[in-house]
């Protein structure tokens, strides 16, 4: 009986694999607590010292158990290059682990079974249904799953039909022209491949169209797709109910605390009564975000059909903190080094008016300035501002202090923004080495702006057209009347994903009797960033003693190509041609050219240029950068 412990404990500890009866080293001790005892009284002894002394050795023998229980086996897939991936990712048998795969018969026909399941049903997805399966396990060692997945089924025919509250015969054309329409849109037109990724997504993608499109209740009655196996093809048949037509009711806003009750009103571009859509819903929320008193915007509606005569419109916002101080520090090659500070109150006296005002100190221009903004009108037609400011620079050689108040419309209409000013102003010129001189006029402005780029900070595809038209009456002696118009357009063209072309086109002129008179505000000088690089900042005018001062006559064009080595990093070469001048005499192109860097920093868009201009031996460094803090 002393051998008989050893005969039970070997097979016990060899399918114990989680689980350590004993360890290298025991404790010399009477009895060893991990061991099966059958005749302690006799075996004790002997028992122990067999587990201190042939531990490594039943050790060893438990590895080898573990190591050949199963036989190891590779499969390899055999398969059209277009399902390859697909099955590799998905089918259980091709990820398995070569020594995991069972010893028992019963055990590797189940494997096989599930394996022939897996890959048809992967294949129904793609649109083959009726694939050949079969694994070839006449080598032991290696297995192949042979697939071959037949004939890809198509869309034969597409049937789509509406139910809606009214029949078919009856709707009007605007409803006839909507279900045409979303017939045509639908994803899987004849002749294409049926796969279920596509199935579903043309499903979901037609529902949306009808959620978003009066009818925000629309869910289907049925969705079939008939497979002919035989024929590869197959016939969709849709039938959707609509539910009512929806129609929009009064607003609902919560979550305002401080601004005026009717602040959300005053932005509301919905009319009751008006067929629902969801980008009228879009266009309304994306006006509230625009609100600097709101950080949080979201404008929805309940699509209950026993509300659908007139859908409350939810209106839900969180107010921004009402005042927000601000420092920063700049530098560019235009002005100089600058420090700037701003204040903002978002909510002043409760009326959700907003000032704007700040100081910034620049090396060759300073000014102070004070804004203040009010709410849009009813329906956010338009929105009124009021301002204050002081100004002084000193570039190329003259010198000009500013002091102006104003008032300003601004109407926003998707991507067009107009904006209507009158400005009354003192302005006082000392060009060096001339005569100072100063006047008092009342200028009127109007701008409009169109701008549909697909970044604001970083665009590389589309354009932004500004034209301005104005005029000013003099109030003093020393003033002139006169009108002024000016353009400008900037293009911007993705030739590749890496390559941007911007394609700059300005020009402006001011009619008057002479320059004399006229705020250098509504007269016109280049150079610098912008304009045209390789000459300094406003250096291109007209010559009044040793400074350079504005001209009735501009035109400026530029032609740049960026490449992208990253999303941040881009070198740019670019042309840049114009003048400004007083007379078409004396107007003359100057062109500059040169190369440059595109960082887009965390501060913001850095640009950093190397120009020359026509003519000089020496590059002037352009460039403009600002941190706020």
């Amino acid at each position: 009986m002393d051998s008989l412990p050893g005969f039970f404990w070997i097979p016990a500890f060899a399918g114990m694999t989680h689980y350590w009866v004993f360890s290298p080293s025991f404790p010399r001790r009477r009895e060893s607590r991990g061991c099966i005892r059958l005749n302690q009284k006799r075996s004790k002894t002997s028992f122990s010292r067999l587990c201190r002394k042939g531990s490594w050795f039943f050790a060893c023998l438990f590895f080898c158990f573990s190591a050949f229980a199963n036989e190891v086996v590779t499969v390899e897939l055999d398969a059209p290059q277009e399902v390859q991936a697909l099955l590799k990712q998905y089918v259980y048998l091709l990820r398995m682990d070569p020594g995991a795969i069972p010893e028992a018969g019963p055990d590797r026909s189940a494997l096989t079974r599930r394996a022939r399941r897996e890959v048809a049903a992967l294949l129904a997805t793609e649109g083959y249904f009726s694939p050949e399966i079969r694994i070839d396990r006449s080598d032991s060692a290696r297995w192949r799953l042979v697939v071959e997945p037949g004939q890809r089924s198509v869309v034969d025919e597409v049937d789509i039909r509406f139910q809606s509250e009214v029949q078919e015969s009856d709707i009007d054309d605007e409803l006839k022209t909507l279900h045409e329409q979303l017939r045509r849109d639908w994803g899987m037109s004849n002749g294409t491949p049926f796969r279920q990724a596509d199935w579903e997504s043309a499903k979901q993608a037609l529902l949306d169209a009808l959620r978003g499109e009066r009818y925000a209740a629309a869910k289907f009655v049925s969705s079939r797709a008939e497979v002919d196996p035989d024929a590869a093809k197959v016939q969709v048949r849709i039938v959707v109910d609509t539910g009512p037509t929806f129609r929009l009711g009064a607003l609902e806003v919560s979550g305002l605390r401080d601004l005026p009750p009717d602040f959300v009103a005053r932005y509301n571009t919905l009319r009751e009564g008006a067929i629902y859509r969801r980008r009228d819903l879009l266009a309304f929320q994306e006006s509230l975000q625009s609100a600097p008193q709101l950080s949080v915007v979201v404008v929805s509606i309940d699509p209950d059909p026993q509300q659908a005569a007139a859908v409350p419109v939810r209106v839900a916002v969180t107010e921004a903190p009402p005042r927000r101080l601000r420092f920063g520090l700049g530098a560019s090659s235009n002005t100089g080094y600058r420090v700037e500070a701003a204040y903002r109150h978002l909510n002043l006296f409760g009326n959700g008016w907003e000032l704007s005002s700040g100081l910034r100190l620049e090396q060759r221009r300073q000014s102070l300035y004070a804004d203040l903004f009010l709410p849009p009108t009813r329906h956010g037609r338009y929105r009124d501002s009021f301002g204050v400011g002081l100004d002084r620079s000193d570039l190329e050689g003259l010198k000009i202090d500013t002091q102006a108040v104003g008032v300003t419309r601004t109407i926003k209409r998707g991507h067009i923004e107009t904006q209507l000013s009158a400005r009354v102003q003192h302005e006082s010129i000392h060009p060096e080495d001339f005569e100072k001189s100063s006047y008092n006029t009342l200028t009127l402005n109007l701008g409009r702006t169109w701008r549909a780029v697909d970044n604001v900070l970083d665009p590389r595809q589309g354009h932004v057209l500004e034209i301005q038209l104005g005029g000013g009456l003099g109030l003093s002696p020393q003033a002139n009347d006169f009108g002024r118009v000016y353009g400008r357009i900037q293009k911007y063209i993705s030739l590749s994903r890496d390559n941007v072309l911007t394609l700059r086109a300005e020009g402006g002129y001011t009619f008057a009797d002479s320059r004399d008179g006229v705020p250098q505000d509504f007269l016109f000088r280049a150079g610098g960033t912008q304009s045209v690089r390789g000459y300094a900042y406003r250096s291109l005018g007209v010559k009044e003693g040793s400074a350079v001062v504005g001209g009735r006559i501009l035109a400026t064009g530029s032609v740049e190509l960026v490449h992208w080595f990253s999303p941040s990093i881009g070198f740019a070469t670019f042309v840049d041609s114009g003048d400004a001048a007083d007379t078409r005499e004396e107007f003359s192109f100057r062109t500059g050219y040169g190369v440059g860097l595109r960082w887009l920093s965390p501060a913001g868009p850095l640009a950093v240029d190397l120009g020359w201009g026509q003519g000089r031996a020496t590059p002037r460094l352009h460039f403009g950068v600002s941190v706020a803090f």
